[in-house]
């Protein structure tokens, strides 16, 4: 009798360690928002500007390095990009212009690129077991949201004992120390006989033919406005729109005593709910039908979102939408890999995954970029909000119509 593959494996361990380090640092950079701009006398969307074009970045380069993994090899991908985050925030601690900053987000986005989803996510697919794959793919993905839990109130800590450049400098340190995991990173190339027939040019021309990629691609976009938005600019959004802590309460018993420190708090209770809603949603892909499930997804977004704007902010409502959106937060991630490698395959899932995940930092960019140009222009968040709520709806319904069978293989 053939023993049970298992779950856990070093691959998935290895992989998800990666993540959950360059998650907690990519989580935090909402938290600089004001220290940055309060030291340089910026507008709010110089260093936004900066969020965003590191979101598309990240975007551009994911395809590109799901390429460099799939021709390469998975770990000359992962240290290139592992020295590109690092090198960018080194060069950023020393950054004093906006344009610096900007210019130096190209390779820090980059960096999250070669150490992020895509590559990673496309390891572990091909490590697990068919009968595990889905759920292995929530797994490390909930590595990421476990990174987010620790990352921004790391950030916040280590600002009161040293200058934000410094922070910058530890968190290169942290994401070089990552590459320790890189010696348990050994997937299989797992390829039916007609995937291993079909070059990479085909299978791309073969996808993007097919309306059901059009819509996949098109339905991430929100995906990477609502939380790119939120990671970048909910801590200053708490800061200076919610109401006070009451100075008796269970909060300040904690020692969150600040809308600022309540902010940093918010990231982290969404990356802790996190952890159970994309271990959830894997565990769920592999018994329902995944574009249902993101529909739902998105459908419970909107509405959270909109119910948030709509009454009064408080502390109590700050923590109760960040656990609602926690649980809903990367839920996508592990369903819409797990769709993009049911319909396609898995020999090419990072390059195809990557182009899908392109979609979703457009989305980034353009929730980052917003929300610091409104800010400056209307004193307040509440339009980008509105938007946000929007393209969930849609996102909500453009999966819908997506065909959830396996594509046939061209011949060769």
């Amino acid at each position: 009798m053939q023993a049970k593959a298992p779950l856990i494996t070093p691959v998935l361990i290895a992989g998800s360690i990666i993540l959950m380090l360059g998650f907690a640092i990519r989580a935090s950079f909402g938290v600089f928002q004001i220290p940055v701009a309060q030291e340089f006398g910026w507008a709010r969307s110089e260093f936004s500007l900066a969020i965003a074009i590191q979101n598309l970045a990240w975007g551009i380069g994911q395809p590109l390095f799901g390429m460099l993994a799939e021709k390469f090899g998975d770990r000359k991908a992962i240290v290139a990009g592992a020295l590109m985050y690092a090198a960018g925030l080194v060069l950023s601690a020393f950054a004093v212009t906006p344009g610096q900053h900007q210019l130096l987000a190209i390779l820090v986005g980059f960096g999250i690129a070669g150490t992020g989803f895509g590559v990673i996510l496309a390891i572990v697919g091909r490590a697990a077991a068919p009968e595990h794959r889905s759920m292995a793919l929530g797994i490390g993905t909930a590595a990421g949201s476990a990174g987010q839990v620790f990352g921004a109130p790391a950030a916040e800590f280590l600002m009161q004992f040293m200058p934000w450049q410094s922070v910058f400098i530890v968190f290169a340190g942290v994401i070089l120390a990552s590459l320790f995991a890189l010696p348990f990173i050994r997937s299989p190339r797992v390829a039916t006989r007609a995937e291993l027939e079909e070059t990479l040019g085909q299978v791309l021309v073969r996808a993007f033919r097919d309306p059901s990629y059009t819509l996949i691609f098109l339905g991430f976009f929100s995906c990477g406005y609502q939380l790119a938005f939120i990671t970048a600019h909910f801590p200053a959004f708490v800061t200076e729109l919610c109401g006070p802590i009451d100075p008796g309460g269970m909060l300040s018993m904690i020692g969150i005593t600040t809308t600022s420190a309540l902010g940093a708090l918010s990231i982290a209770t969404i990356g802790l709910f996190n952890i159970v809603g994309t271990v959830t949603a894997g565990w769920l892909g592999k018994r329902y039908t995944k574009k249902y499930l993101l529909a739902g997804i998105y459908t419970a977004r909107t509405i959270a979102a909109a119910a948030f704007i709509l009454l009064p902010i408080t502390p109590t409502s700050v923590l109760v939408f960040s656990a609602v959106m926690g649980a809903l937060w990367l839920a996508t991630v592990p369903l819409t890999s797990g769709l993009v490698a049911h319909i396609y395959g898995l020999r090419y899932m990072g390059t195809l995954y990557g182009f899908v995940f392109l979609s979703h930092q457009i989305g980034g960019f353009l929730g980052v970029w917003l929300g610091g140009k409104m800010y400056d222009l209307n004193g307040d968040y509440t339009l980008v909000w509105w938007i946000g709520v929007g393209v969930g709806a849609f996102s909500a319904l453009v999966h819908l119509p997506v065909r959830e069978r396996p594509m046939q293989v061209q011949p060769a």
